[in-house]
């Protein structure tokens, strides 16, 4: 299977579990949804940020949230959608402290808090890194609606497929869309305006 086929399988794979989620009509125009109608997405965690610290999922309330999961061994799809991240985030600026930016790690084993922290202070330290103990981690994906799954390599290691698309979530952790991988730049640029507007008095 294609590394493309792979990023439609999993952008599908969201699209059916936050579906059943939340609902179809709420997928199809999340923007006219008012908040009260998008209860959070996730369950209660209580993990490890990048800098080494307690995070919980409460922690990423009061702000909208985009957050990606991946890992920092990821060879393209990663450290592209950061690179555009980080792109968008500039042109935001100064609104752009209105948002958590959060990455995820779906590779709990390998990803420490110190590697994940040096590989998102390549990017933009303003990128909030979540990672733990690989059971916690899983069941925090999972209830997100994320896929993943660990596929060994040639070489005697692995790699992992996972979900492409970026998750916007409200300020109280509500579901409100998605940016896909290597969605249009206008087009997502549009979804984060609209993200920081719903941030909380």
């Amino acid at each position: 299977m294609t590394r493309g086929n792979r990023v439609l399988l999993s952008l599908a794979a969201t699209a059916l579990v936050l579906g059943g989620a939340i609902g179809a009509t709420a997928l199809l125009d999340p923007w006219k949804r008012s908040d009260s109608l998008a209860p959070p997405l996730g369950t209660p965690f209580r993990l490890t940020s990048d800098e080494g610290r307690p995070i919980l999922d409460t922690d990423l309330r009061g702000k909208p949230t985009a957050m990606f999961f991946g890992f920092t061994f990821c060879p393209e799809v990663c450290p592209t959608t950061l690179a555009e991240l980080v792109g968008l985030m500039g042109e935001l600026s100064p609104d752009a402290e209105r948002l958590n930016v959060v990455f995820v790690s779906v590779d709990p084993e390998r990803d420490t808090p110190e590697i994940l922290h040096t590989y998102l202070s390549a990017f933009d330290d303003r990128i909030r890194g979540i990672t733990g103990e690989p059971d916690p981690v899983r069941a925090m994906v999972k209830s997100y609606g994320i896929y993943f799954k660990r596929v060994p390599t040639e070489d005697g290691g692995y790699t992992m497929d996972h979900t492409a698309a970026i998750l916007l979530l409200d300020a109280a952790g509500g579901f409100v869309g998605t940016i896909a991988y290597e969605e249009g730049h206008d087009t997502a640029l549009t979804k984060l305006r609209r993200l920081d507007s719903r941030t909380v008095s």
